[in-house]
């Protein structure tokens, strides 16, 4: 019967996934309906045990894929101001929201706090799906920010949890060890433990689609392992997501895929979760109560804790604006809140419903109006949107992009569109001229410098194993040698090496490979230096 039900659920959830991109409302908002309907059906579902360890593995790795996804190099600009809002920001939101409901509502200090740090840290994968369903991206690297702080924010809000449940349950504890442990921890952790299954990814040379099975088990052994002698383990997972997500390795391609769904499974799954845990008739008492804490925390306690961090880097007013109001509660607060009752604190008002009703109402509002706010203070990049329809169209068919710099002793240098005979089906597709973007007409002439965009129909391998690509590491035998040096199987080949600088180099017996270059091998088999 339940194998039934999860199925019923799932078919379901992707019904009104398309549901919600046709009616433009956020999609994680049908997922907790969707939940709640099952009560009308006569499913009492209340086991919080159960619930908090799926929610704790599901939260987990959506953290892990969060970091495996932030492409540090688009990041590293706004890293600074990230940081500071994933720590400061989701402290000061927390505390400024849980001093507001202990003033205004019939909660003790502690309660109240618990509350604030409960719904302190911001979801991103809720604020993507609502600019991507309608293909927005935003200005001065803002998603980027975004993306770095609500990825990196939930780490500080669990230990704040962690901390207002054991005042709450009496037990004594020194506060400023348990920081210091929970994020030192955390972070060392981390760094070592991706430093570990990188190099162990390398040496072991899994079969094809067995990297994903390494990195979940990696990923796993990273989050427990820190758990269990007092770090934060939500923080190590990310941190190991990061350094894994920006090495390269032979299989990414596929862990890419995986994870990809996989963490919109468990997106459904939580969401689905926290409705199904609901009583439809508290949904309805406690909504009064989160109208006025979602509306608050929108309007008051985020804006103060951006406006304030950010003050010193004199970011433009319609920027923070978009920031402030970007701050969407999702998995996160789901997770923390079936953990909170799970953990059988004591005197506790019904937080679980609170938390709810934030969420669903946080979606609703939020992620209705957020686009419209985008747009209204022109927030919106137009050009960037447009470039990602065009990797869009490469990403959903079989056709391809390539980018190659025409150098100053090239045939092609000076030569017109129309006099360029292309070989095999390749079309120019477009001309990047510094910042300019040039439509190939025939009588277009090509420059030194330039760099054209070909298009033509791509291949792509399934399995990974005819051609591989991977970035060359410090520890790689191959950094420094140059490829007539290289010991190579009969069968395999190098096709292209491409530099840091995107130069991309068709290489030759006395091409060196340097340390950072990503290397295109054809059948590599029996590699060795």
């Amino acid at each position: 019967m339940y194998i039934l039900i999860i199925s019923l659920v799932l078919i379901l959830a992707l019904i009104a996934m398309r549901v919600a991109n046709d009616l433009k409302i956020p999609q994680l908002l049908l997922f907790m309906l969707l939940g709640v309907s099952f009560n009308f059906f006569g499913v009492d579902f209340t086991n919080y045990a159960f619930s908090n360890q799926v929610a704790s593995l599901a939260l987990m790795f959506i953290i892990f894929y969060g970091g495996f996804g932030t492409k540090w190099k688009m990041s590293k600009p706004v890293a600074k101001e990230a940081i500071i809002l994933s720590f400061f920001g989701t402290i000061f939101t927390a505390l400024i929201t849980g001093f507001f409901v202990y003033l205004v509502f019939n909660f003790s200090l502690l309660e109240a706090l618990l509350l604030g740090s409960i719904i302190g840290s911001t979801d991103y994968a809720s604020v993507s799906d609502v600019l991507a369903s309608r293909n927005l991206k935003l200005k001065y690297n803002t998603d980027s920010l975004l993306e770095l702080e609500s990825g990196s924010n939930d780490p500080t809000a669990y230990t704040m949890v962690i901390l207002f449940v054991t005042l709450l349950q009496g037990e004594n504890i020194n506060v400023p060890s348990l920081i210091l442990l929970q994020i030192g921890l955390g972070l060392a952790l981390g760094f070592v433990l991706g430093w570990i299954f990188i190099r162990l990814l390398d040496y072991l040379k899994t079969k094809e689609g067995m990297e994903v099975i390494l990195l979940a088990a990696a990923a796993l052994f990273t989050y427990e392992f820190t758990n269990q002698i007092g770090g934060n383990g939500y923080l190590a997972v990310y941190i190991f997501g990061i350094y894994i997500g920006n090495k390269e390795f032979v299989g990414k391609r596929g862990v890419v895929f995986f994870f990809d769904s996989f963490t919109s499974l468990a997106q459904i799954g939580l969401f689905f979760l926290l409705g199904l845990l609901s009583n439809p008739s508290s949904i309805v008492e406690m909504m009064p109560i989160a109208f006025v804490i979602m509306m608050f925390m929108t309007l008051i306690a985020r804006p103060a804790a951006i406006y304030g961090l950010m003050f010193p880097f004199k970011m433009k007013k319609d920027q923070l604006a978009v920031i402030a109001f970007a701050g969407l509660r999702g998995a996160a607060a789901i997770a923390f809140a079936i953990s909170v009752v799970n953990s059988n604190t004591p005197n506790i008002n019904d937080l679980y419903h609170i938390v709810f009703d934030i969420c669903l109402l946080s979606s609703l509002i939020q992620g209705g109006l957020l686009p419209v706010l985008s747009k209204k203070t022109d927030m919106v990049d137009p050009e960037v949107s447009s470039l990602r329809n065009f990797n869009s169209l490469q990403d959903k068919s079989d056709v391809g992009f390539l980018a190659t710099k025409i150098k100053a002793d090239s045939h092609l240098a000076n030569a017109y569109i129309r006099d360029i005979n292309l070989a095999f089906d390749f079309i120019i597709a477009k001309i990047l001229r510094q910042d300019d973007t040039i439509v190939p007409h025939g009588d277009i002439q090509l420059q030194a410098g330039d760099i054209i965009v070909l298009a033509g129909r791509s291949y792509f391998d399934v399995v990974g194993t005819d051609l591989l690509e991977f970035r060359i590491n410090d520890y790689n035998k191959w950094v420094n040698k140059e490829i007539k040096d290289i010991k190579l199987d009969r069968d395999s080949l190098i096709v292209l090496v491409l530099r840091d600088d995107n130069e991309l180099v068709v290489p030759n017996g006395d091409t060196r490979i340097l340390e950072g270059d990503t290397v295109l091998v054809l059948e590599a088999k029996g590699i060795e230096a």
